[in-house]
């Protein structure tokens, strides 16, 4: 499809609405990507995937797609032997715990219930747990390394934490009792990861030791007193093994995901597939659609069609008949009657369906797949090109004219407008003459037909 049709139709609104829905990163990029096939096969797969994702939504609230981010970049860095950090494992970590939990689902999920295409999805999920509980066990939900990443960091960080303890009992020492009255506050800060005191600036000589810091008036400074100043040596002695600690932690995480990229990229593409499919049934139930039937014969039968971006309390539903004994209808009467309304419905139900969407209609509807849809929707004026209303009109017909074929839908709105009257009906006429030469389908509206 062209993608000025899709935004004539509005087709991106339905798009946006549905990736409303989605909560992977993934996922919301393939509801962006959306777009209808002219592939009979493929439509029916993705409306098989999307009444997979109804029942599931029927039946157990939908499937339990966490929000997940893109690991893609991450898994690509570890190939090539980067070293991940935190935050990119707690990613991973997220994926294979839903990857678990959605595998758990569909297993139960199988015994009771008959699916089209979700659980041949199921067996494409890699499932690892030794990786898993060697993550979880590593890294937090933050992304931070945990105490128990490896029996070194536990030791370390012990003593750090003794050491801290030290630190503070020394300088509360100088916090409480006669040293107090020298600070401008009698509280413990750090300042270039060490710990300090907040001294009156005429009292810079009553503790010795370095000065860090100072207030923006310059009455206070921020020291750190001789008396801690090896304590917080050795703390920052101890910091630094922590660091190397952990680099060497996330170093030999990184060489254990390297191997297992083909199936974790595999799992996060299935994951961000369920979930469109999770979104794509959501917004079903939203605007209460149901799942058209794709006609061998060709046939449109849109039973009380109604448009899906117009309230569902003030849309006027229609029925819609295309194909069978008729490939053309043109539709008149006065203005905000409706015609318009009705002409876009059609044209964005059908691509609606062949995204694999169900659309707001009655059930045994059915749909044709088109192999294209064009439209000559509203007032085309170009003033860029200097073009009349009439005259950027007869462009866009020329050049659907040209590229229509018999499985083609074209939507015309106010053939031959802009122009004299009957001059305009008869060539409404020809236009119309020559779509049935090809043989597509077409559905006109005029306001009067002379």
């Amino acid at each position: 499809m062209k993608h000025k049709i899709l935004g004539q139709l509005e087709f991106d609104r339905i798009q946006e609405a549905v990736r409303s829905e989605a909560v992977t990163a993934l996922g919301q990029k393939l509801a962006g990507r959306m777009r209808p096939s002219s592939d009979p096969d493929k439509v029916q797969q993705r409306l098989d995937e999307t009444a997979d994702g109804a029942t599931i939504l029927r039946l157990r609230g939908g499937l339990p797609v966490a929000a997940v981010p893109d690991i893609t970049t991450s898994l690509k860095r570890a190939e090539i032997g980067g070293v991940l950090d935190g935050t990119e494992f707690a990613g991973i970590v997220r994926v294979l715990r839903t990857v678990t939990a959605i595998d758990d689902f569909l297993t139960d999920l199988h015994e009771n219930v008959d699916l089209r295409r979700v659980y041949q999805m199921q067996a494409q999920l890699t499932l690892l747990p030794g990786l898993l509980r060697e993550l979880q066990r590593s890294i937090d939900e933050e992304g931070n390394v945990t105490d128990e990443a490896s029996p070194e960091l536990h030791g370390i960080r012990r003593r750090m934490h003794a050491m801290e303890r030290d630190i503070r009992e020394r300088m509360e020492g100088y916090t409480r009792g006669n040293s107090a009255q020298y600070l401008s506050e009698p509280i413990i800060t750090i300042r270039d990861d060490r710990y300090v005191i907040p001294v009156k600036a005429e009292n810079r000589g009553r503790f010795g030791g370095v000065v860090h810091d100072q207030s923006a008036t310059g009455q206070t400074l921020f020291i750190e007193p001789q008396a801690v100043v090896d304590l917080n040596n050795r703390m920052r002695e101890t910091q630094v093994a922590e660091r190397q600690e952990i680099m060497r932690v996330l170093t030999d995480l990184s060489a254990k995901v390297a191997p297992e990229t083909d199936g974790l990229r595999t799992d996060a593409s299935v994951l961000g597939h369920l979930d469109l499919i999770n979104a794509k049934a959501r917004y079903a139930a939203l605007i209460k659609a149901t799942e058209p039937t794709i006609s061998d014969a060709g046939v449109v039968d849109l039973r009380q069609a109604r448009h899906p971006l117009i309230d569902q309390h003030k849309v006027v539903p229609n029925d819609i008949v295309l194909g069978g004994d008729y490939q053309s209808i043109v539709i008149t009467g006065p203005n905000t009657g409706g015609k318009t309304v009705t002409l876009k419905t059609l044209g964005l139900l059908s691509l609606m369906a062949q995204a694999g969407l169900f659309i707001p209609v009655d059930e045994h509807s059915t749909v044709k797949v088109f192999s294209n849809v064009f439209a000559d929707i509203g007032d085309e004026q170009s003033i860029e090109q200097n073009l009349s209303t009439f005259s950027s009109h007869m462009t866009n017909v020329v050049a659907i004219l040209r590229d229509l074929d018999k499985d083609s839908l074209a939507l015309f709105d106010e053939l031959g407008a802009g122009t004299d009257p009957q001059e305009g009906a008869a060539l409404a006429i020809s236009i119309l003459d020559a779509v049935g030469t090809v043989g597509a389908y077409v559905w006109t509206r005029r306001t009067t037909l002379s």
